[in-house]
């Protein structure tokens, strides 16, 4: 089927949701500074350039560096130990060695999936996923046996951006990936690939049956929403609903309410503009794509997403945390229905990675960059 046809077919099946955006928060973005911070910030190790962490379990905790290391790391001793078997990555700009997470049966299986920038052909590279099977040794260390890339980013084009390649497993158990435009725009837009997209997978890689656009064959069946710019936080609420946040271009940063086979119309509508100049049509204007919940202008550059259930901090159960890199910032969002705000902003002074929460409810952050500290946030006494 020609791509101009399976576009048209894309858009008949959005949904049509008149949503108007709703900007952050302007005293949300007066951040508070470490002496007001409701918790205690305490340093645990340091790691060169990190970008994703995994707890095992046991509460060890799994570290992805860009450069292609996987760090094993015990928090309570700071022992830690290199996982040989990471693939060769193309290690340049804003690719490397990606995420990390969990098969949710890894109790049993021992399946780890990570995802990582793949060298091409005639100077391209692309997202890959892959999984296999952690195998510790008695000192900490270990392997990633059996490995089998189950899914790639199609086509594999120039350039070192926008690779996107979060790992998301939902409640119903299908692996879900965030695949960025890899800053070349109109892919977004295009059925005949899958870069600007969010994946839907079953844990082996195949396509589920129920997928918005299975019908139309491969690459398309994989798609799961459309549209999107540079996605890299992922998070299911416990009602189940799939929110993601997305860096803008020059401006409009997004934190949008995920729908099955919904169009976000980047890059035809965006609440920023070109870099060069250029104007992009505001959501407002195009209500046939689906608008975020949020828009950050100036922006947060959003860096990755969880939505918080522990003990630690029960006053923000069920509240959004966003890592910012350009903001240096841990964003908290309060959700109200299918609606979202900005509630508050914490100074952290370097640019953060990643957030996840720990087993016990704690809030661990990665600090990005060379030197970069790993950082527990506990209730401040």
């Amino acid at each position: 089927m020609p791509r101009p046809l399976l576009l048209s077919l894309a858009l008949a099946l959005t949904p049509v949701l008149f949503t108007t955006a709703c900007a952050a928060d302007p005293a949300a973005q007066a951040a508070v500074k470490p002496a007001q911070w409701p918790f205690a910030a305490t340093e645990v190790a340091r790691f060169d350039s990190p970008w994703a962490m995994a707890f095992l379990p046991d509460r060890s905790l799994l570290v992805t560096e860009k450069a292609g290391r996987l760090v094993h790391l015990d928090p309570a001793s700071g022992r830690r130990h290199a996982i040989a078997g990471v693939p060769k990555v193309a290690h340049a700009g804003q690719g490397g060695f990606g995420d990390v997470a969990l098969h949710p049966q890894f109790a049993r299986n021992g399946l780890v999936y990570y995802s990582y920038a793949e060298p091409g052909e005639n100077d391209t590279r692309g997202a890959a996923v892959a999984r296999a099977r952690l195998v510790l040794d008695a000192q900490g260390g270990g392997r990633l046996a059996d490995a089998q890339v189950i899914w790639r980013q199609t086509p594999k084009v120039s350039g070192n951006g926008h690779y996107g390649h979060r790992l998301l497993f939902g409640p119903d158990g299908k692996l879900w990936i965030s695949s960025s435009e890899r800053q070349k725009f109109d892919p977004a837009q295009d059925m005949g690939g899958n870069l600007g997209k969010i994946i839907r997978l079953n844990d082996d890689g195949s396509v589920p049956a129920d997928n918005p656009f299975a019908a139309q064959g491969s690459p398309a069946n994989q798609v799961w929403s459309l549209g999107h710019r540079n996605i890299l936080g992922l998070a299911f609420d416990a009602r189940g609903r799939l929110w993601e946040n997305e860096m803008g271009p020059k401006g409009g940063d997004e934190l949008n309410l995920i729908q099955r086979g919904g169009n976000y119309g980047y890059p035809l509508v965006s609440n920023g503009d070109h870099y060069d100049g250029r104007d992009i049509p505001d959501h407002h204007t195009r209500p046939e794509f689906v608008a975020p919940k949020i828009s950050w202008t100036p922006v947060i550059s959003p860096s990755s997403l969880i939505i918080y259930d522990g003990a630690q901090f029960p006053q923000w159960r069920g509240n959004g945390f966003i890592g910012g890199l350009s903001s240096q910032s841990l964003v908290r969002i309060a959700f109200d229905g299918d609606n979202a705000r900005e509630a508050e902003r914490f100074d952290m002074g370097a640019r953060i990675r990643a957030v996840t929460q720990g087993p016990d409810g704690a809030l661990w952050l990665l600090e990005d960059g060379s030197n970069a500290r790993l950082l527990k946030l506990t209730p401040r006494t």
